[in-house]
């Protein structure tokens, strides 16, 4: 049967036990397997909840860091402890809250607003918020007994090299921070492929909520920003356990590289922390204004370009070391440049307001939306003074840049986050968040964090340098670090008052005060464990608003996908564009499997950082096998045929190749690879820039040509095993063998390039340790072995299935899959011989 839309409407009324059948398939696993729960609303509010959790912890060491300065000559903690708290303050702050909390926002908000059943990955979602939470908090407690890092929540070496940092406490935030960098774009995939393929039918990009829009940003920046760090943190920890002097100037290293790996992802996360709440504020105002967001458009393109420039900016970190003066002119006029489409954004929330001025309340959320337009205008206000380098030559590295961040990200992110508390808790908790109990928080927090903050600009101005743990009283610094202080704990006082209203009226159940603000987006419609009874035919921005009756038709199960007709849990997957229906995404249900592979992935990095190497194999081991175990149910084949959406379409119940959800994934995860060794590229190129002297001249001390050579061959070979393999995909029911031996020959040719370009440097003399040179040459065959490991181990998963009958000419996702990432695998293999046997013998 055709798939064009030709009702938008289910016969109704439904038959008996459909909804009950709902119930049942999306019920919430209860007691000891509560753990084991995917459904989007339960790990949700759990990755919130943790999110929140961190932030308080996170607020007590400021606090404290707080009292130690609030006068001069204090002593309350030791030089050594008050290091710890400032690391580990803005550590936790960054890496372990802001960016949770918007995944977590992400992951609860979005199947709602999208009106789908869930995300398309439940368990991927799972697995890392998991690892997240385990090595987290994990990470946190080190505080608790002298392990924490102490180099500051940006890492700096030389500072953080064993010479200056011996013991495991640097290794803490690399190792479990990496890991959580990672945990993190697992997320971001999960987000751009559910944005992208599970909206409702008719939901165009032009019609898509602007928080959806941030939250597909957010998500892109991820993938191309985090590689970055992750390249970085690994650098550093392979320098501190094996001596390759990526960071040693005496060896051809530098120290500067790690500033531009780290802030190449540095600046873009203020963004990325920026960018949905300025979404969850372009839905509130609409709502709070009672009409649509003036200027969407405009909204988006400046969404789009926020999230283009930050990429531009990462060097005005750096304008004190030394960059030439045409970079810091550069630099200087991209950070500037990147207030206009944040001023576009401002502009139109005001518009917006003064458009419904008549209409437009004063309740809880409209405070903390008015009270971060006020902060976060300050807070772009000092970010164009400190985009003029000669002023920034005067308040580097003192509180004035303190306050500056502190008005961007508390003002940008944190009172947005809580106007996002009062605004979503009734779709979610059986009451509603107390009106009175947030005004005072509100207060509190807003006048707390300007009595706290604004006297440190002149605290700065004054001289005061960051990172100090005391200073003399003579000085003149007492009066306004005192204010400060007091302003600290009145802000822990406005946070207090949240928490006691949550405690007193946060409720969770499907019974909840519905659309009590007459909002107009999807997340509104009446939900229950299954999300919405029917998926929705949408045709406007604000459905609830310009489609009368169509919650009422919704929940009586009026449209599409309106029961679960393969009998599990489903959702409807559309065209990335036009929403078009495509086919039905059969889900997972709960399972203990995400939830140990996430266990023993977090030991795996935990137990590396104490250097118990054994252990952590076994446990790396057992991460594998139950990441096999869970996967081995994801892709179920085509058995179950067409079925019947509603409004008399069929679908198929499976898809593969470019049109499948999972296909997009695997394109999601290459661009990472790619991102990831892009960064490399630079590092490369940038040590040769400052220590050209440590390269081979002339191609002198390189393997023999024969080598690369031989390389390229397997490399090519191994594309070749690829595609006989596609070429010998058996017929449904036939011989699988020829098909899965080409694929394991062509992943172990794929390896054996990789070894054989390992063994050549080995042969050759070249010794990591030895220059920069070697350690930038060994790691780019650290980065190909990682991808090589992961394809064997795809391609025997793939061969295994093959074998029992799991994968065929139809039933192929497993293969494709590997295929893929084998097909990018042999590019940046190739673009690596390249780089590593032409580039010295063409510029020697």
């Amino acid at each position: 049967m055709s798939s064009e839309i030709n009702q938008p409407i289910s016969p109704l009324p439904r038959p008996d036990g459909e909804r009950e059948e709902l119930l049942r398939i999306w019920a919430t696993p209860r007691g000891r397997r509560l753990p084991t729960a995917v459904n989007n609303t339960v790990i949700g509010l759990f990755y919130l909840g943790i999110a929140l959790l961190f932030f308080i912890l996170a607020g007590i060491l400021a606090l404290i860091m707080r009292a130690q300065l609030a006068v001069g000559g204090q002593e309350l903690v030791s030089q050594n402890l008050y290091n710890q708290l400032f690391t580990m303050h803005g550590t936790t702050m960054m890496f372990l809250f802001a960016v949770p909390a918007m995944e977590a926002l992400g992951v609860l908000l979005l199947p709602q607003m999208l009106a789908a059943r869930d995300l398309p990955f439940p368990r991927l979602s799972a697995f890392a918020i998991w690892a997240y939470v385990i090595g987290g908090l994990v990470f946190f407690s080190t505080i608790l007994y002298d392990l924490a890092p102490y180099g500051g929540w940006f890492m700096y070496p030389p500072l953080t090299l064993t010479e200056y940092s011996p013991g495991d406490n640097a290794d803490f935030w690399l190792l479990g921070i990496g890991f959580i960098e990672i945990s993190a774009i697992a997320g971001a995939i999960e987000i751009v492929v559910g944005v992208l393929k599970t909206r409702p039918p008719g939901m165009t990009l032009s019609r898509m909520p602007i928080f959806a829009w941030t939250m597909l940003i957010f998500a892109g920046m991820i993938i191309f920003a985090f590689p970055a760090v992750i390249l970085a943190t690994m650098l550093l920890e392979l320098e501190r356990a094996f001596g390759w002097p990526f960071f040693s100037a005496a060896l051809g290293g530098d120290a500067l590289l790690w500033q531009h790996l780290f802030w190449f992802f540095g600046h873009p996360e203020v963004y990325i922390i920026f960018l949905p709440a300025a979404g969850l504020v372009s839905m509130m105002v609409p709502t709070m204004a009672q009409m649509p967001l003036v200027g969407y458009r405009f909204v988006v393109v400046a969404l789009i370009a926020t999230g283009f420039f930050s990429f531009g900016l990462w060097v005005h970190h750096m304008f004190t070391t030394g960059i030439p003066g045409l970079s810091l002119g550069f630099f200087s006029a991209a950070s500037m440049a990147v207030a206009i489409p944040s001023g576009i954004q401002v502009f139109a929330w005001i518009a917006t307001m003064a458009a419904g001025r008549k209409r437009w309340r004063i309740t809880t959320p409209s405070l903390f939306i008015l009270g971060f337009l006020f902060i976060f205008t300050l807070g772009g206000l000092t970010g164009v003074m400190v985009a003029v380098v000669p002023f920034d030559f005067q308040v580097h590295d003192t509180y004035f840049v303190v306050a500056h961040f502190h008005y961007v990200l508390v003002g940008g992110m944190v009172f947005p986050l809580f106007a996002t508390f009062y605004y979503w808790a009734p779709a979610f908790s059986r009451k509603q968040l107390s009106e009175r109990l947030g005004k005072w928080c509100f207060w509190l927090m807003f006048i707390g964090f300007n009595v706290a903050f604004f006297p440190m600009h002149i605290t700065g101005l004054a001289g005061m340098p960051r990172r100090v743990w005391t200073y003399p009283s003579s000085i003149g610094w007492d009066v306004l670090n005192s204010i400060s202080t007091v302003g600290a704990f009145i802000l822990a006082g406005g946070v207090l008052v949240f928490l006691i209203d949550l405690a007193l009226n946060f409720r969770t159940g499907s019974k909840t005060p519905g659309n009590v603000w007459n909002a107009g987006t999807l997340e509104w419609l009446p939900n229950d464990i299954y999300a919405t009874r029917s998926i929705p035919l949408v045709t406007s921005r604000e459905p609830l608003w310009d489609q009368p009756g169509l919650s009422e038709e919704v929940e009586a199960g009026g449209h599409f996908l309106p029961n679960a007709p393969t009998g599990g849990r489903e959702t409807l997957v559309t065209s990335a564009v036009e929403a078009k229906p495509q086919y039905v995404l059969q889900m997972p249900g709960p399972g203990w499997p995400q939830v140990l592979a996430a266990v023993f992935t977090a030991a795996f990095f935990l137990l590396l950082t104490i250097k118990a190497v054994t252990i952590a194999a076994i446990c790396g081991a057992l991460a594998i096998v139950f990441i096999i175990v869970w996967g081995w149910p994801l892709d179920p084949g085509p058995r179950k045929g067409r079925v019947a959406i509603g409004g008399g379409i069929t679908l198929p119940t499976y898809m593969s190749g470019p049109g499948s959800h999972s296909y997009w994934s695997i394109v999601v995860l290459t661009l990472v690879s790619a991102s990831l060794y892009l960064a490399y590229v630079f590092s490369y190129l940038y040590l040769w820039t400052v220590s050209s002297e440590v390269w081979p001249q002339a191609g002198a001390g390189l393997p023999p040509l024969v080598m690369p050579v031989g390389s390229m061959v397997l490399f090519l070979l191994g594309g070749g095993g690829f595609m006989l393999a596609n070429r010998l995909l058996p017929e449904p029911g036939g011989n699988g063998l020829p098909a899965a031996l080409s694929t394991i020959g062509a992943a172990l040719l794929l390896a054996g390039g990789v070894g054989l370009e390992l063994y050549g440097h080995v042969t050759s003399g070249l010794d990591p340790s030895a220059s920069a040179y070697g350690a930038i040459v060994y790691m780019a065959g650290v980065l190909a072995a990682q991808l090589a490991v992961a394809i064997v181990l795809m391609a025997g998963y793939a061969a295994v299935r093959l074998m029992v009958g799991r994968t065929d000419r139809v039933w192929r996702n497993s293969f494709d899959h590997v295929a893929l990432l084998g097909y990018y695998a042999i590019g940046q293999s190739l673009l690596g011989l390249l780089l590593i046997h032409g580039f010295p013998r063409l510029v020697g």
